[in-house]
């Protein structure tokens, strides 16, 4: 009994000396080496660590969006505690994890926060994710017209720790709520004291947004106006929150990975590679992996079609490979092109017919210049000896190139015109992933290549 009473003892002071390293690791670094640290630590010991932080570090860390399963770990601490820290974070950042909790967690903790983080959740919760509201926070500077420039630097002062961002301050009516003038902080520091702060912030419009604005609309004026900030309004131009840039920067990231895996050909992952289920994993790659072998199920089709000319003229077997690949090719390019300009706002719907007059002539010398490569090779191979095509080697080379023009021209055009189709029917253009459009040309590329092959071998190999 006494033996294992003292073991138990050892495993306890293990455990806290183990915690007390890691509480001294995590203080001793940045707040982004932090982060990965407790990346890479199991669910029990994120929860002990965020039990023993203090609430400003604990805010801290769980302010971060690269923390991993902030959710999970607030789900799992003390009800006191967890609410302790959310009422502490940023408004934005607290409404993504109540995003991605269940419904029960999230009525067992909604009811015990401060009334000011119940609103702020109430308000932004309201808002799909991939809007202006949804990333907006209600954390901003926002003073009176009638105040001066020394009055608003006090007020900055005495409330800038519990505001997401102090470089812009926003000037109201007094009377109506309406968003007058943005003031930057460089502006303020360096007017008069006694200046009105209507006056200091009275150059120009200011620059608003409305909630339900597109995230890639609100990432594209961030671009187009360097901007830090900018103010979110409602009809009557009331202010009721902001976009900052570190929010676009994250959204613009989460966009990119989520059309990367759209344009490999599967669903979007929210999480790490590494800490991905393995039948989550299947059910998100397998589906399209179905679908793709499905369609593919054509080209299988397209041959037998062409099984006749297969079993006369052998020797066009050995060139489907090459057919396929480079029609494949040449509509992911065009793919790849189109939707980066789509994604950009370059192009709009209505130039789809300009981006086909492009591509026609781009597609026919690019098919020209394999045309030729793929005669040369024919030709070369020929004349060394490396194989024998015949004695019509030279109409096999003919139908190779002709086969090529045509396959990349379609290539070329299809590729460019399914994100205008896509975008058009009101899905995303990142949904034309390369493997389905490498699929659709590889289907006309065979009935391209052996329907040259009929035109210029009857008589002859047909």
């Amino acid at each position: 009994m006494n033996n294992t009473i003292r073991t138990s003892g050892a495993a306890f002071d293990a455990t806290n000396l183990a915690l007390t390293t890691l509480l001294q690791q995590v203080s001793q670094l940045r707040t982004g080496d932090a982060v990965e640290l407790i990346n890479d630590l199991d669910s029990d010991d994120k929860i002990a660590l965020f039990s023993a932080l203090s609430t400003d570090q604990a805010v801290l860390f769980l302010d971060q969006p690269e923390l991993h399963f902030a959710e999970q770990i607030i789900d799992n601490l003390d009800n006191g505690r967890a609410a302790e820290i959310l009422n502490g974070m940023s408004a934005d950042r607290a409404t993504d994890i109540f995003h991605d909790m269940d419904w029960q967690s999230r009525n067992r903790l909604f009811a015990i926060l401060a009334p000011e983080t119940k609103a702020n959740l109430k308000k932004l919760m309201g808002y799909p994710a991939d809007t202006a509201g949804g990333l907006m926070t209600t954390e901003f500077i926002a003073v009176p017209a009638s105040w001066s420039v020394e009055q608003t630097l006090q007020y900055i002062r005495k409330v800038e720790r519990s505001r997401e961002t102090v470089y812009a301050i926003y000037v109201e009516d007094e009377a109506t709520r309406v968003l007058q003038h943005v003031v930057s902080l460089r502006r303020l520091i360096t007017a008069d004291p006694q200046a009105s702060i209507a006056e200091v912030g009275r150059d120009q419009e200011p620059l608003t947004i409305p909630p339900m604005m597109d995230q890639e609309e609100v990432s594209r004026l961030f671009r187009k106006h360097d901007l830090l900030a900018i103010p979110v309004v409602d009809e009557q131009h009331h202010l009721i929150g902001i976009v900052t840039v570190d929010d676009v920067l994250d959204a613009m990231t989460e966009e990119t990975s989520e059309d990367a895996y759209k344009f490999g050909g599967m669903e979007a992952f929210t999480k790490p590679y590494m800490q991905i289920g393995f039948f989550e994993m299947l059910r998100k790659r397998g589906g399209w992996l179905c679908i793709l072998f499905l369609s593919e199920m054509l080209t299988a089709s397209a041959m037998q079609h062409f099984e006749v000319e297969l079993e006369k003229a052998i020797v066009l077997a050995l060139f489907i490979p090459l057919i396929m690949s480079s029609g494949g090719n040449s509509g992911s390019q065009a793919t790849s092109l189109l939707i980066r300009a789509l994604a950009l706002q370059d192009l709009k719907l209505g130039d789809w017919w300009r981006v086909a007059l492009r591509e026609i002539p781009t597609g026919l010398v690019l098919g020209s210049m394999l045309g030729l490569i793929g005669f040369v090779r024919i030709a070369i191979w020929q004349k060394t000896g490396l194989y024998d095509y015949g004695e019509h080697w030279v109409l096999i080379g003919i139908t190779i190139g002709v086969a090529l023009i045509g396959i990349v021209l379609f290539g070329s055009l299809s590729g460019s015109m399914l994100p205008f189709v896509l975008q058009r029917l009101g899905l995303d253009p990142a949904s034309a992933s390369a493997p389905f459009v490498a699929t659709l040309v590889d289907v006309m590329g065979l009935v391209i290549y052996f329907s040259v092959a009929v035109i210029f071998l009857t008589g002859t190999l047909l």
